[in-house]
């Protein structure tokens, strides 16, 4: 039906310009010689008139019944149209009979079998009547028709050619409508075959549980199917266009990108970006040239989210660290703090009789102190590799924290031009937690900033809650977050601060954070670290509202720690 009255409308288009041109030509040719022709005139203003409504009824149609109704009233009209001009302007004789021809042409746009034959015969019946009636002068009394200047038997040769014109056209015009309709029904059986094979390769693209894309021959990604945008966070709009090399991170460790890409395809390598939120993504990932007619333009890219397996990794090979380590701690205790007392013991024994000697008893207290110093450290050790079993109660952590914070306010009365700053939620942030070991871990990394910010600066503590989800999970977190103004920590560093011994001050045991990662790794929960150096840093403590919610639920993929 739309086809239809495309058509239709192509009809009425197609009749004003022929109008225009044929009837405006000889208007033209008319005036120049100084003759009057009204039935011109009139014929145009008729056709420009009449174009009008057909446009007004053309769009209150709504069926393919009455649509055909309308196409052939307008044949019908037409018809009527050029039978009048033929009889105005010299009947047999008429140059405007090749209107019929073209009339026939037209009417074949209407989709009926043999339509052109038809109207080719209706027009051989018109042109007969008007030849008939200029050849007997039936109409010349009323001014129409003059009699020919054709003889009897020239003009039936006239009407005879004619009338072999409009069956031929009509013949040919019809034939050609007829092909032209069944080669336009074949493509578009064609074209609804090829969409149909689209959309199911489509379908089990978006289908494949592992994340595909591809590119063209410059590398600019063309399509990024629905496993791609859940494990990126990006969606097609977002990376279409844009060089995969710059979404995933990649850079070739030597040589150019070209030759990195052609020693790459077809082998399986990984590479670590990150996602659209800014979290790390491991992806195990394979390139493929990707051609056609043996021609390659482009790359097929297939990868999977390994970093939830990287990161359990991780969790066992520090598991199976500590395990060793707390092994050889029970050995240590023995071997080295016995031994060390008994040194320490001894030295203050030696101590009282070296007191007249000023330099031996500075040499003593150096021995004392270390050994003190010692006995600390290996202590603290203690702790960390076997901590003890957490004591859980349903606490307000902003309680807890503000227990802790008069500790820390004095601690920064200690120190060069502190500030502290806090900004606590409101209401209760109430979480099964161990309150003791909380604390712990709020004056280890408050004492950590103090110790980054050796020049002063401000401290500003902060509590707030907010859900996470996470592999078709979600909960309630409750985040609590230290960020000073110090001299932060070197990008090569991040990933070594929460290791045991690890620190780059002169004192200390390098125990610290890693305390405080062990103790909250033990509540569920995770600790993101964002950090610049000379801007400062900021660590964020993540705890689960309930117990059983650990980082199996709630982890956000970052391994042991979370670095923003």
């Amino acid at each position: 039906m739309d086809e239809l009255r495309t058509r239709l409308h192509w009809l009425m288009a197609l009749r004003v310009v022929v109008v225009t041109l044929l009837l405006g030509l000889s208007l033209t040719f008319q005036v120049a010689k100084g003759e009057r022709v009204p039935t011109f005139y009139a014929l145009i203003a008729f056709t420009y008139a009449i174009t009008i409504p057909y446009v007004v009824v053309l769009r209150r149609l709504s069926s393919p019944r009455s649509l055909t109704m309308f196409a052939w009233v307008q044949i019908g009209v037409d018809f009527v149209l050029e039978t009048v001009l033929v009889a105005r302007t010299g009947g047999v004789e008429s140059p405007f009979a090749v209107l019929y021809v073209i009339s026939v042409t037209l009417a074949s746009l209407v989709p009926r079998q043999r339509i052109g034959l038809v109207t080719a015969g209706f027009c051989i019946i018109l042109f007969g009547v008007v030849a008939n009636l200029q050849l007997y002068g039936v109409l010349e009394p009323l001014g129409w028709l003059h009699p020919s200047r054709l003889s009897a038997a020239e003009t039936l040769q006239t009407f005879g050619v004619y009338a072999l014109a409009f069956l031929v056209v009509g013949f040919l015009s019809g034939a050609l409508v007829d092909q032209l309709n069944r080669a336009d029904l074949r493509l578009k059986e064609k074209e609804q075959g090829l969409t149909r094979l689209r959309a199911f390769h489509e379908n089990i693209v978006q289908s494949i549980s592992s994340g595909v894309f591809t590119t063209d021959a410059a590398g600019l990604i063309t399509s990024f199917n629905r496993a791609a945008q859940e494990a990126t966070g990006y969606g097609l709009e977002q990376v279409k266009g844009r060089p995969w090399r710059e979404i995933f991170n990649w850079r070739p460790n030597h040589g150019s990108e070209k030759e990195a890409e052609a020693l790459f395809a077809c082998s399986r390598f990984e590479v670590e970006c990150k996602r659209a939120d800014g979290r790390r993504l491991i992806l195990g990932m394979t390139l493929s040239p990707l051609q056609e007619q043996g021609q390659q333009t482009g790359l097929v890219g297939v990868f999977k989210d390994l970093t939830e397996i990287r990161d359990m990794e991780e969790e066992m090979r520090r598991r199976e660290w500590l395990a060793t380590l707390g092994e050889m701690s029970a050995g240590m205790a023995h071997e080295i703090r016995n031994p060390l007392g008994a040194l320490a013991g001894a030295m203050q024994m030696l101590r009282k009789d070296v007191a007249s000697d000023e330099t031996s008893r500075r040499l003593m207290d150096i021995a004392v102190r270390e050994a003190t110093r010692l006995d600390t450290i290996i202590t603290e050790f203690l702790l960390y590799a076997r901590p003890p079993a957490l004591n859980l109660a349903e606490c307000d952590v902003n309680k807890i924290l503000s227990d802790t914070l008069d500790l820390i306010a004095h601690e920064a009365r200690t120190k060069v031009n502190i500030t502290i700053s806090t900004t606590l939620a409101k209401g209760a942030l109430t979480a099964k937690v161990d309150q003791d070991q909380l604390k712990q871990v709020f004056w280890n990394l408050a004492t950590n900033a103090f110790e980054a910010m050796p020049s002063g600066g401000q401290l500003t503590i902060s509590t707030g809650r907010r859900r996470v989800d996470s592999s078709g999970r979600s909960g309630e977190v409750i985040e609590i977050a230290f960020q000073d103004t110090g001299i932060g920590i070197p990008k090569g560093n991040l990933d070594k601060i929460f290791l045991p011994f690890f620190t780059t001050k002169k004192e200390g045991s390098g125990l610290g954070l890693a305390a405080v990662h062990r103790i909250v790794d033990l509540h569920g929960g995770w600790i993101k670290v964002d950090s610049r150096e000379g801007r400062g840093s900021r660590f964020t403590v993540c705890l689960p509202r309930s117990a059983g919610a650990g980082p199996r639920l709630w982890h956000e993929g970052r391994g042991p720690w979370k670095r923003s």
